[in-house]
């Protein structure tokens, strides 16, 4: 039995009530109907996806026979090619008979490989879910050239250009659509000015004849319900023309003979695709109402912003997969490495590509859905991982023992901190040198114990000692010597990070046999220490440090000093205040002071919608503040501050307020500042003991702001201090960020999409950490005026235990956010990777070796992989208001324009392995390079 959703259509059709944007001007008469029937697929929701897929493979069942029983059928299958692979994973043999129907042109699949959130997931993944879903539905026999989005809550700024990029001319959404629209059809514009004819679904979305061929009792003749249908949705039609009927809804099958019914209804009806729809809609759109950027108005359909930050543990492993595929296990396998990784790189986008739909990513599932999801992103974030030490593993065997092999994964030569494990001979600081000879700054950040254990064990309990030896590795180290002393029975392991020397642990048994009486065994650890090491890397490339004996201090640009409540690198300097908050000066003159404030407040709200108690109680005083020290630089200099407070332990919802128990909870955040960087980094960590609520953290602002800049899906989008509302939920101005979020002089550095908001008259951001809720939706929910899904308890979506977030604050000049920001925020994100050399160890380091560089204002690689034929491919974005140029230098010998399907375009000029290429505002970029023979 299909559970009824609201927030989604239920097979109840609905005006726009008066005041909610209805349509305006010249109304026509119904042209005729078109009959799209569908099936709207929630691969995972309050179901977890094995029972969804049962009901999935049931419903294909019957839709393929009645297709190849009755050619007059036409069926589209929700824009998704999720749903035709999970079908035929199932029914492997039923391929050939579904590739004939897509072949027919009766059966509409794709373009899409499953139905993402645009907010949810990165630009790249939005590219890459469009070249799956295409290239599997060609298999198939042919593609739907239709930007489906029928339900996802909200769509990204960008999309039209992706789409065109991609070949797609049509686009068709409902949510989101603002209420200067009062047509069925608009222009939709990305930034950069690329526009495409975008079909709006008014009065019921998806479902808007979800009713018209019910058989009920009681039911209006199908004439008259046509008739009633024709008159709502032609006031959408000023210019005529065929009426969409979208015939369909959750995880529901059309009539059986629906067919037999249009045919003999005598009515101005057919069945059709949606792909035919656009097919006879033309692709023009000249004379259309012009809507530029992001779609998130609540005018006409709820766009349930609460999932942004439902369940946040979600948003950071999807950041954390993203981030290892996309900058790293990527670009090291198309540039360093000499094998095939791409069976791995490929599983791992197929499930990051599953995971960015609507329903799983959002968090607004039930429990076990959720835990499959993170189970999911976490699997891809593994394979990254596992790219990652499969390349550096090649690498690194050139790199002598003892030595780290660097690599950085952005496409501009930096000097950062890279954190590595060193010997520890002798006092002060160990040393350490580039490949070339340059000494490499040091900071010690932990030294390592040396005596691993040391006991004694009688003769006779030697053997299974020595079962705690795999191979040659002792305590997670490599032994590289050992000694038995019969005179004073002593049996000694020297055991070290890596090692080259012959050792057999038959020798160690040989050596003892006939031991008795009792033996003293000692297992010890050459000194080792974890250092912070300022690394110089080329772009893309790769570099080696190798440790020498200890020198002195050595001199560095814009080191840290650090003392008992400061942080100072002469870039910034950061005093941890009594109240627990920072204070931000810069020699330039700017001033943040309050940085850091904890605000927690009520929710008894849901995973998609928050909503505060109307007798809330926000707790943002904490009751003690220590701070304590924990690094003195130069390398790199922290804090802790250490903040206790009381919040309320649950939500009261028979009092609509919280409750009067409370709980004592620690919030730790650790300040950190970075020689030669010009941001503030912060850590955020709590253990979560309470429920029902929203935990924020407040930046305020130098200056007064009146709108605010959230970088996301190829584009900085600029937002003010509310949003249109007109539907049937509180419009607030809470919006996703993924990559920075700036206003006023202060911008937020972040690691993974996060929910911000302008408040307090425009003078502060405030960032939510965590929210924490107890159901998929309420039946009532005060900030909603219908429920958005099943109201399922999901205890765990109260997100309890422990909780890290990381961000960081950067102060700029001017209103809009420039380069220096779109820089910053690359460089947090992405910390070099190193891995332990394991060559010779007298061999010689490998000099620095850079991939390769995109450089130019604004200018954000977002990929970077290999082709097939041996090409590499390069994306970016211009995130810049202006016309900008980019420069590309590797070693190449040809280039070429590509589209986002990696098909060739305009070739480019390259001299001397340099390429320049004009970019206007916004445009997405995407280039073939031919490398030079290796």
């Amino acid at each position: 039995m299909r559970i009824s959703d609201p927030g989604k259509p239920d097979g109840t059709e609905r005006s726009a009530p008066a005041g909610r944007g209805g349509p305006a001007g010249r109304e026509s008469g119904p042209g005729p109907i078109v009959v799209v029937p569908h099936t709207h697929w929630d691969r995972e929701w309050y179901l977890p996806f094995q029972r969804f897929r049962l009901r999935l493979v049931s419903l294909l069942d019957g839709v393929v026979q009645r297709m190849e029983d009755d050619p007059r059928w036409r069926f589209t299958l929700d824009g998704q090619m999720a749903a035709v692979d999970d079908y035929l994973e199932i029914r492997p043999e039923r391929r050939e008979r579904v590739a004939a129907l897509v072949r027919e042109g009766r059966l509409a699949v794709g373009p899409w490989q499953i139905l993402h959130d645009e907010f949810l997931c990165s630009g790249e993944n939005i590219v890459r879910n469009l070249e799956l879903g295409l290239r599997r539905a060609e298999e198939l026999g042919a593609a739907m050239m239709v930007g489906y989005l029928p339900d996802q809550f909200g769509h990204c700024a960008q999309t039209p250009q992706i789409l065109r990029l991609a070949g797609i001319e049509h686009a068709c959404v409902w949510r989101g659509v603002p209420a200067r629209v009062q047509a069925h059809a608009f222009a939709w514009e990305a930034p950069d000015g690329t526009a495409v004819r975008t079909q709006y679904l008014p009065e019921g979305g998806y479902g808007n004849a979800a009713s018209m061929f019910e058989e009920v009792g009681g039911a209006s003749p199908l004439a008259d319900r046509a008739a009633g249908f024709a008159a709502r949705m032609g006031r959408w039609y000023p210019r005529g023309g065929p009426l969409l009927a979208m015939y369909g809804a959750d995880h529901t099958a059309p009539a059986a003979d629906l067919a037999d019914r249009i045919a003999g209804s005598g009515l101005d009806m057919r069945l059709d695709t949606l792909a035919g729809y656009f097919a006879a809609a033309g692709p023009s759109a000249d004379g259309l109402v012009r809507v530029r950027g992001e779609l998130r108005s609540h005018a006409r359909a709820n766009i349930l912003p609460g999932v942004i930050s439902a369940r946040a543990r979600l948003k950071q492993l999807m950041g954390r997969g993203e981030r290892l595929v996309e900058r790293y296990a990527e670009p090291l396998a198309a540039l360093w490495y000499t094998g095939d990784a791409q069976r791995f790189l490929d599983l791992a986008w197929r499930r990051l590509i599953e995971v960015s739909c609507h329903d799983s990513v959002t968090g607004c599932g039930s429990d076990e859905t959720a835990e499959q999801v993170a189970a999911r992103m976490a699997e891809a974030g593994q394979l990254g991982r596992a790219v990652c030490d499969l390349v550096t593993a090649e690498r690194a065997a050139a790199v002598p023992l003892g030595s780290h092999l660097v690599f950085n994964p952005t496409p501009e030569a930096r000097t950062a901190m890279a954190v590595l494990d060193v010997p520890a001979e002798g006092g002060g600081q160990p040393g350490l040198v580039m490949g070339d000879g340059r000494p490499v700054p040091v900071q010690t950040l932990e030294t390592a114990p040396t005596v691993l254990d040391d006991a004694v064990h009688p003769a006779s309990g030697l053997p299974v000692l020595l079962e705690r030896v795999y191979g040659r590795v002792l305590f997670g180290q490599e032994i590289r010597d050992w000694s038995v002393s019969r005179e004073d029975r002593t049996l000694t392991f020297h055991v070290t990070a890596r090692s080259d020397a012959p050792f057999d642990l038959g020798d160690v048994r040989d050596a003892l046999r006939g031991a008795d009486g009792d033996w003293h065994v000692r297992i010890l650890a050459d000194p080792r220490r974890t250092v912070a090491a300022l690394v110089e890397v080329p772009a893309l490339g790769l570099t080696t440090v190798s440790p020498v004996p200890p020198g002195g201090a050595l001199e560095m640009d814009h080191p840290v000093e650090a003392e008992a409540t400061v942080l100072d690198n002469g870039l910034l300097r950061a005093q941890a205040n009594d109240d627990g908050t920072i204070g931000l000066r810069t020699p330039g003159g700017h001033v943040i002071e309050g940085i850091g404030r904890i605000v927690d407040g009520g929710d008894l709200g849901d995973s998609y919608n928050y909503a505060p108690p109307a007798g809330d109680r926000l707790v943002a005083t904490p009751r003690t503040v220590r701070i304590e020290p924990v690094w003195a630089g130069p390398v790199v200099g922290a804090l802790d501050i250490v903040r206790t407070y009381r919040w309320p332990a649950s939500g009261d919802f028979t009092g609509d307020a919280r409750s009067a128990a409370e709980e004592d909870v620690t919030v730790t955040t650790r300040a950190e500042l970075r020689a030669g960087e010009p941001f503030l980094r912060l850590r955020v960590t709590f253990d979560n003991r309470c429920e029902d609520h929203r935990v924020r953290l407040h930046v305020p602002l130098p200056r007064q702001a009146g709108s605010s800049f959230a970088e996301g899906q190829f584009a900085i989008t600029e937002r003010g201090t509310s949003a249109e509302g007109g539907f049937g939920e509180r419009p607030l101005p809470t919006f996703p960020a993924s990559g920075f979020v700036a206003a006023g002089g202060a911008a937020v550095l972040l690691e993974h999409v996060t929910e911000y908001e302008l408040t307090g008259g425009g003078r502060e951001l405030a960032l939510t950490l965590l929210r924490s809720i107890g159901h998929l939706s309420r039946d009532r929910n005060a900030y909603r005026d219908q429920p958005a899904g099943p109201q399922l308890p999901t205890p765990e979506a109260q997100c309890r235990g422990e909780r890290t977030v990381g961000l960081a604050v950067l102060p700029y000049d001017g209103d809009r956010p420039g380069t220096e920001v779109v820089r910053a925020a690359e460089t947090y994100r992405h910390d070099l990777l190193a891995a332990t050399g394991y060559g010779p160890s007298d061999a010689p380091a490998p000099p620095s070796r850079e991939g390769v560089s995109i450089t130019g204002p604004g200018v954000a690689m977002t990929s970077l992989r290999a082709r097939d034929g041996g090409w590499i491919e390069a994306r970016m974005v211009a995130q810049n208001p202006e016309p900008v140029t980019a420069v590309l230098r590797g070693p190449f010998t040809e280039a070429a324009r590509a589209d986002l399907r990696g098909r060739p375009g305009t070739a480019l000029d390259v001299r001397d392995g340099t390429i320049t290429l004009a970019l206007r505002p916004w445009e997405i970029a995407t280039v073939r390079l031919r490398p030079l023979p290796a």
